[in-house]
């Protein structure tokens, strides 16, 4: 049984969101064509997202040093490393955003940081560098109101980011150019939407 853990990177509905919709229907197709893989979805502007801080640094450094941390550190860590742990223990992983001002949701990166760890998804050695996450694999969903055909920096971050801990197996639906062409906006949806389930059967 395979672990198909979804990052729903946006905080408005399917109904509200291009990127949110394509994502329903590509959960919808999955769980028809795979119903034996386990599917976790995570609302990340719903669930807590520990964003590294200083209070975060604060309670690395007293766990690293065995010094005793407060009730509110203790949870901080804890739900840090029980998304890291999700993570790592996924198959695949689908992220759904929107492109804003040209670069990914600040909840988006907030997760993210959760999962490049060292020692976990990825590891230095004397050449540099070496991913730990070579196993999974990436479907990165993303509305862009323009045209960008992968080029923009939220893409090429993602394709950065995991590339960094090994993925290499990326794939990406795009549903862009609808602010462009608002007369072409339902065919543009219907594109992404039935490129979606496509790609569910097999992913």
């Amino acid at each position: 049984m395979s672990n198909l853990l979804v990052i729903k990177a946006h905080p408005l509905t399917a109904k509200e969101s291009r990127s949110v919709a394509t994502l329903e229907s590509f959960i919808t197709s999955y769980k028809e064509h795979q119903p034996n893989s386990q599917v976790t979805v995570v609302d990340i502007f719903e669930e807590d997202i520990p964003e590294i801080d200083k209070a975060l640094f604060e309670a690395l450094g007293k766990a690293n040093s065995n010094q005793e941390l407060s009730t509110e550190q203790v949870a901080k860590l804890t739900r840090f490393n029980e998304l890291t742990e999700q993570f790592v223990n996924a198959d695949k992983i689908i992220i759904a955003n929107a492109l804003w001002n040209l670069n990914i949701p600040t909840r988006l990166k907030a997760w993210i940081d959760t999962v490049v760890v060292k020692g976990k998804t990825f590891k230095y050695s004397e050449t540099g560098p070496v991913g730990l996450a070579s196993d999974k694999k990436l479907l990165h969903i993303q509305s862009n109101g323009g045209s960008f055909h992968g080029s923009d920096p939220a893409t090429q971050y993602i394709k950065t980011i995991f590339g960094f801990m090994g993925v290499t197996d990326i794939q990406h639906i795009f549903i862009e150019g609808v602010d462009h062409q608002p007369e072409k906006a339902e065919e543009i949806i219907a594109k992404a939407k039935n490129e979606a389930i496509t790609l569910a059967k097999t992913f």
